[in-house]
């Protein structure tokens, strides 16, 4: 486990520096960074100390490494249109894309979840055709259609919600529910054929001929086993809620990190964009390794050991270790107690 771990943990740390190559990359593929802050008033003397203030007189790995060390530190420079720092910018809308996202992941796992277990349960009932018929009308409709017709009718007609703006839990009612439409409906017919799956398997059927309990058979056997998918899908389905609101943040006025993201594209303001792909980046690579810790919690028949007599296979062909644990015996060579993966 702890090998495993820390591969893991190399491997995002090699994703986080790739990343950082790339993003400074771009800022001097686009020319002199200097560039952002000359006006008619500029001197040369003033391009000489700005070269000299941020290293840019400087050879390219050089400026690098000192962009790097202080982007460890937080300090991405001063953002170029709020003129302050950019890490002091990203505290001020963080908290709202935060709310609105974890609000978002609430309602598409509570309505995705249960949906999906009626649908698979009930099969071919009136509650099947229910929970199918909203995952095909939430896949079919965009976000920013329903976040408009929501506003329509519960703003303007009904005047139970506000139309825009943060304040209160009011003003997110909408935003969550407009967010996570799509995602639940996803995760609906990921749960459903899954457990359908996994209700037709030889060892639910034994199961229920021990005399076990419905509830017990469907939550503790069927619907454990049936969350390996669901599980991946409901894990970036986080990062994707903090990364992708500038919709949704647009369509409702909220000043998150979504519409931050699109003023600092369009005022050039690079600092602050750098500043949110490193953040975003660093926030998907933890939950992934989040997610792969998962597999072992949900189904223990899962090794995270693997054969050492799979190290003479040729590189890249390494075999997923995935071994019953009743069995004890490596999925792999075939070997019992003299192997360490089958312990």
């Amino acid at each position: 486990m702890a090998r495993y771990i820390g591969r893991r943990f190399a491997g995002g740390l090699l994703v986080i520096f790739v990343s950082s190559v790339i993003v400074f990359a771009l800022s001097r593929a686009t020319g002199d960074p200097r560039l952002l802050y000359v006006s008619q008033y500029s001197t040369k003397e003033q391009w000489d100390e700005w070269g000299h203030k941020f290293g840019l007189d400087r050879p390219y790995p050089v400026q690098y490494l000192i962009w790097a060390s202080k982007a460890i530190k937080g300090d991405f420079g001063e953002s170029l249109y709020f003129h302050e720092n950019a890490s002091h910018v990203i505290p001020q809308r963080i908290g709202i894309t935060l709310q609105l996202a974890l609000g978002a992941y609430i309602f598409a796992l509570a309505l995705g979840v249960s949906l999906g277990v009626a649908s698979a349960v009930f099969r071919g009932s009136i509650w099947d055709l229910i929970s199918r018929s909203i995952a095909l009308l939430g896949q079919a409709m965009p976000s920013f259609w329903i976040g408009i017709v929501m506003i329509l009718i519960f703003s303007v007609r009904l005047r139970l919600l506000p139309t825009s703006g943060h304040g209160s839990w009011k003003h997110l009612v909408m935003p969550c529910i407009t967010l996570g439409w799509f995602p639940a409906a996803s995760l609906m017919r990921l749960i459903r054929s899954s457990l359908l799956e996994n209700l037709d398997s030889e060892f639910v059927k034994f199961a229920r001929a021990k005399g076990v309990s419905r509830m017990k058979v469907i939550w503790k056997h069927a619907f454990r086993n049936a969350m390996i998918v669901p599980v991946t899908y409901a894990g970036l389905l986080l990062g994707a809620f903090i990364t992708g609101a500038v919709i949704v943040e647009s369509v409702f006025g909220l000043p998150g990190m979504g519409r931050l993201s699109v003023q600092a594209v369009f005022n050039t303001d690079f600092p602050v964009l750098s500043l949110l792909v490193m953040l975003f980046t660093t926030g998907y690579v933890f939950i992934n390794l989040i997610i792969d810790l998962l597999y072992v919690v949900i189904d223990p028949r899962i090794r995270l050991t693997a054969c050492p007599r799979s190290r003479n296979l040729p590189r890249g062909s390494l075999p997923t270790m995935i071994q019953p644990a009743r069995t004890r015996r490596c999925t792999f060579c075939g070997a019992g107690r003299c192997c360490p993966s089958s312990s």
